[in-house]
This record gives structure tokens, sequence and C-alpha cells, in this order.
């Protein structure tokens, strides 16, 4: 009965997709300017890859091209005395128009006056290292990625991951609270559902990939306007909303559904909107199959964007969401679920993010003015037994907000470009809270109530050249940035951030490419705000995180869009916050749900991570596209001794392989018997023809080796005192990171089935995640409440000041197998 319903739809589509022919109407349209000053570039030269398709620009920059069969295609933008460039997976539908814009750059005589073919790989002058580009097809189609940034960049070397529960980022033997985040010029505090407020992490991303262009993801050689940032930097480029007509996005899954909508508001068409809202629907399967707790999120992003001339671009860019956590208490039947219950506490979380830009466009440059607010707000629940009558014995409420105004300034004088801007930041931090903390090798409450106000101000400049026809490029820039919280941070003077990049083209295919730079991070607001007895403790001994970083490689980019790159690293940390009570520093905790940094913290925490690289990444190219990533790396962190021992990331070996290829299945009859048989005898036919397909094909392989944890003190965990209060075992960290788990390993699959109809477009996908579910995490401890799990705890010394349960050991749990099918319809 199934295959006959899945047959039925099938029959329905090629049916319904059935048209007179007219299968080539796709569109890729957009505009060409150049970098230095965003002016138009009229009559420039555009070719579709491997085609005779191609078009030039008009005398405003536009171009369109039209009578594209609908598939993934790669368009070059040339012009002479400019860069060419070349931009890939290009998807076209007969639903909507490709918008492609290039912002192309000043070229001096090439190399030995060589033509060299356009490389479709990102690099810039002040980052020619550790800077790589995913575009949003890229994103869609990851076998694994589930349409999340966080989890897709897991495929590129020096990104490791702790659970595929969980969107953590760790890059290159950082902590998850060492990134940033940008959305269209907009720095958003975060880019997750149930994030872990005091780093980067949590459940799902907020991001529609629907609405994304494309994200620049820097790994290190950060730019000197993106500061505060340790490990990462993301900018996310969201698309323009179409200039042609309203249409819509629908994506549905296994656990969310989301729309997007996009098009002209008004009469001239100059001012777009593209708006995306998302619902999940997890609580309900979690419900279903017996789960003790129900999430739940939502969240919404637009971008308004007006064009009032050649000179003026405004756009104004929202990002926000709302998360619910709940217990589901008749979820009770298993030791297991009653452990859950007894320890999950209720969230509930929402943030959002507001921001214009302001673009004005000069003779040599470009003015960027940037004004923004964002805002967390933070809180959580406990009550004795879940019982809301009795005790409440977790209380935790907080928010933190920003305002922000930057103004920059990219122009070029000549072979010279230069950057330069300022920044000012004003921060509200507020906290009350009760919980339960295990330090000085006791149990104690932590109650907090505080609020904290202060300002935040930076300076940058950057200046770039060119030498020896362009084979020799050299980068050099500073920041500083100070805040007024206390004398530690507020002579900006003392955060001094220079930062040295240089590129040698070694052959027109080959390069040498290199970085030296400091970077310095303020604590959390979380560790910065936390007071005892209405005082702050943290004032005087806190200061910004200083990390000084030295990176190079090579890089060999082939005539089929392939590059092959080696790259090494290597980090060293101070001034790292370090938790007084446990003698543990911040740098190895972060990747767990609720709030990192909320205690008593000095600055005595050092560290060091060093590595080596290796990327092959073939870009799309006659249908088929892969990376191979390869990552060598230690990461290290003082303990309480001074002495360096493994950070909780310091996984040795990582090795990623994705590959892909796509089938094209195009213009295939589907005249019905009678048609045919017309058609035999001379007479007249519909002619009908199913519009076009494409089959996509994905997998990809990886595999991890172990990282380091903790062991639990047994006897301190045992202890009815203190299991009766925090229900759970606790930390030894007098044997910090002394143990690993096993290797982890995945392997994980997607299909995508696409029909292109003449006004809109239908994608079936499957996607199946975590084969064949290899063990992650750590054990555990639960009760000893005998095989069924139903028997009263056994109590040991009954009576005596050491009077403790009988625990039992809970082996690391094993990644489910998770498929997810879904369905993506645009029109």
């Amino acid at each position: 009965m199934r295959l006959g319903y899945f047959h039925s739809l099938i029959v329905f589509l090629f049916l319904f997709g059935a048209a007179h022919i007219k299968a080539q109407n796709g569109i890729i349209k957009g505009r060409i300017i150049e970098a230095k000053n965003n002016a138009p570039v009229a009559f420039a030269n555009l070719l579709i890859e491997g085609t005779d398709f191609g078009t030039n620009t008009d005398e405003e920059g536009y171009y369109e091209i039209t009578g594209l069969e609908p598939r993934l295609y790669n368009l070059t933008a040339s012009f002479l005395g400019l860069k060419t460039q070349t931009k890939v997976d290009i998807q076209v539908t007969n639903s909507k128009p490709a918008i492609i814009d290039f912002a192309l750059e000043e070229e001096a005589n090439t190399i030995d006056d060589i033509v060299v073919k356009a490389a479709p790989f990102f690099k810039t002058e002040e980052s020619p290292v550790s800077l790589r580009t995913l575009g949003t097809t890229e994103i869609q189609r990851n076998p694994g990625g589930n349409r999340d940034v966080s989890r897709v960049v897991r495929i590129l070397p020096g990104v490791t991951s702790t659970s595929n529960n969980r969107n953590d980022l760790l890059i290159r033997g950082g902590s998850p609270s060492e990134n940033r985040f940008y959305l269209d010029d907009i720095e958003v505090p975060n880019i997750n559902h149930f994030s872990t407020q005091g780093a980067s992490g949590g459940a799902n991303g907020l991001l529609n990939v629907d609405v994304i262009q494309d994200v620049d993801f820097y790994s290190g050689a950060f730019p000197v306007n993106r500061g505060n940032a340790l490990s990462s930097v993301f900018n996310f480029k969201q698309k323009n909303g179409r200039d042609d007509r309203f249409g819509f996005t629908l994506t549905s899954g296994t656990s969310e559904v989301a729309l997007a909508v996009e098009g002209p508001i008004s009469k001239d068409k100059k001012t777009t909107l593209i708006l995306s809202a998302r619902q999940s629907y997890l609580q309900l399967l979690f419900k279903a199959i017996g789960l003790p707790f129900l999430p739940t999120y939502n969240d919404s992003q637009f971008k308004l964007r007006r064009r009032h001339n050649d000179k003026h671009e405004s756009y104004v860019v929202f990002l926000g969401s709302l998360d619910n956590f709940r217990l589901n208490l008749d979820a009770n039947e298993t030791a297991q679920q009653r452990f859950l219950l007894k320890n999950l506490p209720v969230y509930k979380q929402w943030s959002y993010a507001l921001g214009a830009v302001h673009k004005f466009s000069q003779k040599k440059g470009y003015w960027t003015f940037v004004l923004s607010r964002n805002m967390l707000d933070n809180t959580f629940f406990k009550y004795e037994d879940n019982d809301e009558s009795k005790n409440k014995i977790i209380d935790y409420v907080s928010q933190e907000s920003e305002n922000k105004l930057r103004v920059e300034n990219t122009s070029r004088y000549g072979s010279w470009r230069v950057n330069y801007g300022t920044g000012l930041e004003y921060v509200r931090y507020f906290n009350r809270s009760q919980n339960f903390v295990f330090e000085n090798g006791q149990l104690q409450t932590v109650s907090v109530s505080s609020e904290l106000r202060f300002a935040r101000y930076g300076v940058f400049g950057q200046v770039s050249n060119k030498f020896f026809k362009e084979r020799l490029i050299v980068s050099a820039g500073a920041r500083l940035d100070g805040a007024s919280f206390s004398s530690n941070t507020a002579n900006p003077f003392s955060q001094f951030s220079p930062r040295v990049s240089a590129a040698f083209a070694i052959t027109p295919q080959l390069f040498f490419n290199s970085n030296v730079g400091v970077y310095y991070q303020l604590p959390a607001y979380t560790a910065l705000g936390f007071r005892q007895n209405n005082v702050l403790v943290n004032e005087t001994a806190l200061k910004f995180i200083r990390s000084s970083h030295a990176v190079a490689g090579f890089e060999y980019l082939t005539k089929t869009n392939m590059k092959l790159s080696i790259e090494g690293y290597y980090k060293q940390y101070e001034n790292y916050p370090f938790i007084v009570g446990q003698g543990i520093s911040l740098a190895n905790i972060g990747n767990a749900f609720g709030v990192v940094g909320n205690t008593l913290l000095d600055a005595r925490g050092t560290g060091r991570t060093y590595g080596l690289e290796v990327l092959v990444q073939q870009r799309f190219y006659k249908n088929f596209y892969g990376i191979l990533a390869y990552t060598l790396g230690k990461s290290e962190f003082s303990d309480n001794n001074g002495n360096y021992i493994p950070a909780s990331w310091d996984s040795r070996h990582i090795v990623n392989l994705a590959v892909g290829k796509v089938f094209d299945l195009m213009n295939k009859d589907i005249r019905g018997r009678k048609d045919a048989a017309r058609s035999a005898k001379g007479k007249n036919v519909s002619n009908r023809t199913l519009i076009n397909q494409t089959l996509e094909l994905g997998a990809n392989f990886r595999v991890q080796t172990g990282l380091p944890y903790t062991p639990f003190d047994t006897v301190a965990s045992a202890l009815t005192s203190n299991w009766d209060r925090i229900g759970q075992a606790i930390l030894d960290f007098n044997q910090l990171n002394t143990l690993r788990t096993p290797m982890a390993y995945s392997i994980d699959f997607r299909v995508d089935y696409k029909w292109f109809f003449p006004k809109w477009s239908f994608n079936l996908y499957l996607d199946i995640q975590n084969i064949p579910g290899a063990v992650t995490g750590t054990p555990n401890f639960i009760l000893d409440q005998g095989a069924d799990g139903n028997q009263a705890p056994t109590i040991i010394n009954a009576g005596q000041p050491n009077q403790s349960y009988r625990l039992q050991s809970v082996p690391a749990d094993r990644q489910a197998i998770l498929p997810t099918i879904g369905i993506i319809v645009q029109y």
C-alpha cells in the first residue's frame, strides 16, 4: 500500500510537470561592480562554463542570461583591467532567477604576462590563509549537515566536534567561546538555538540556509574590522530579495517547517524584502518515542534592502529566536528517564539582533555605517521533584544586550588598499540566580544578583599592496580595543593587536601564504558580571584574553576547479579565565547546555595549540564535487599547577571525506500511448514533455580520534548529602582530562531528487546520519535501583557521616542512526 501511494505521488509529479516544450526558461542575472568603490562595470563579459551561453553587462553593470536548462552552473565574469572571477554551484530553476553579483578587483600585469584561469576560491589580501567560503548549495546538500552551517563546517580542516547532538564550534583546539558571527556586516552574538550563555554552541542552528548566499569562514588571519575573536570569524551574507515578483521557498523535514518569502515592495523595484520563519515540531516526535524532554524552537530573519542609486545602498537585517524546553513527566518508566527528569531544568530563551547598514560609494572607495542592537534573555529553573508546590532549587534569570555603532572606510589609492574605522558599544548585563556548584571539595549554594553596564571601544586600520607584477601581496594592520569595565581593560594600548599577511606566487598556480598576528577577546559577560556580597569579585583579576597566531602554508590551484593546500598553525594563549574553586581553565568547558563563567575567576590560564591541516577540495566541475580534509593537531591548557595538559578538545587526528555527484535527467518524453499512436498516424499531438530533473547523491565519511575527559569523583558523588541535592555525579578535577573517549567515526548519506516545472520546483530528499551509530560521549553514573530500575536505592553506611548510595555505571551513549526525509518547494 505504501509503495502504491509513493508511486502515485511520483506519477502526479510527472504529469503535473508536463507542459508544452518550455524547459529552458532558467535565468541568471545580477550586477558587476568594481570592488574598490562599487562603481558599475559596463560591457563586462560573462560566460557559463562548458556552454556557449553568455552575455555582456549594460551601462549600469546589469546582466541577464536567459534560456537556461534548470541545473547547476559555474559562471565567470571578466573585464580588461579587472581580475576575472568565477562563481560555482549556481542552482538555476524555472521558478526564480538566480541572482549572482560580482565585485571585481583591479588587476596589474598578470604573472609573467600569462593569463590565469579564474579559480573559484575566495582569498583576500588581508587573509591569504585560513579562509574558506561555503555557498548555499554546498550547505544545503551536505550529507549529515541537516542544512545547518555549524554542522557543515565540520567537513573543513581544523574543526573538532564533541557530539552530533550539539553545534559547538571547536576551531584549531580553541574553546566554543572563541568564535564571532556577522550577518550582512551586523554582529550577532550566537547562531544556535538553546545557546550556551558565555559560549557559542547550542542544539540547532537558527539561520535558514534558504536565505543565505554564502559564508566566509576564517580560522585565522582575521581582518582588522572583525575584533573580539580568538579562534574563528564567520561572515554570513544573505541573499537579496528578488526584484521581478514575489515568490517563496517552503521546506519541511523531520523536525521543522520553514517558509521564506521574497520580492519587490516598491514600484521602482529598488526596494526588496526577503523574509524567513521556521517552526519546529521536534517535541511531537520526542513525545511519541517516550523521551523525558520536549524542545521547541522558532526563529525568523529578514533583510530589507534599498538601492537608492549607484552610490547609496541601505538595508535592515533582523534575526530572532524563541526556544522552550519543557519536561515530559509521563516518561518516567526507566531509571535513565527518571535520572534525566531529576536533573534537567525547564529552559526558556529568546534572542534577537537588529541592525541597519548604509554604504556610500566614492571615486576611490566606500564608507560603511552600521548601527545595531542585540539581546539575549536566558531563563531556566528547577523545582524539587518537578513539583511547583515545592522548593525551587534552581532559579536562573539573565539578560545580555549590546548597542553597537561601527564606521569604516575602504579605499584604493593606486595599488594600495586601505581599510580603517572605529567602533563603539554600550553593554548591559543582568543576572539573578540561585544554583549549586561543587567547589573546594564541597557542594555550595551560589546566589547572584548583579547588573553591569559599561562601554567598549576600538579603532582599526589595515593597508595592503602588491609587488612584482602581483607575485607578492603584503598586508599589515592593527587594532586597539578597550572596555570601561575595569582598569585592566580600559587602556586600549594594552590591547594593541598587530597582524601581517603575505602571499607569494611561486607560479601562476602555486602560492606560499602566511600570517602572524595578535588577537584579543574580552571574557564573557557572565564572568565579568559575577558578584559575591554585591562585589564584582572578578573585576580586578580578569583581563582581555590574548592569543598569538602564526600560520603558513602552500596552496596549489588546478585548471579543473581543484585546490590542494597544506597549512601549519601555532596559537599561544595568555590571561585565560581560570576557575579558582575547581582549578580548571574556562578553555576546557562550554560544550554543554547552561552557562559558562558565572563563578570566581582569575586570569592565570595559559595554553597552546598547534597542528597541520591538509585540504583537497574539488569545487563543482563536470557535475562532481568533493572534499578530503586531514588535521593533525594538539591542544593544551594549563592546570591548577601551571602545567600543560591536554585540553578537552585535543583530538589528535581528524579525517573527513565528502563526495557528491549530480546526474542531469532532462526532457524525458511522457506522452501517453494514445498520443504516440496518433503521432504514428501523422496526426497532431500535444507534444508534452517532462520538465528537467536532477538526481544528486552525496556521502560524508568522518573519523576523529578520542577526546580527553575528566572522570567522576565516585566517593563525593555517592554521598547522600550530595546526590540528594544535585542528583548527578561530580567530576574529579584533580584528574582533569586524564581519560579519553574511543575513536569516533560516522558515515552520512544524502539523496536529492529535483523536479523543475515551468514556474516552480520540487525537491525530495533523504538524509541518513550517524551510520553505523558509533559510541560517543563519556560514561556516567546513576543510582543503582536493581535490574529493572524500580527498586529503592541502596544506602551504604547508613547513619554514618559518609552515608552513601550505591551507584551504577552507565556506558557512553551510542549515537542513533538518524534518517530524515523532507521536501523543498520553490515558487
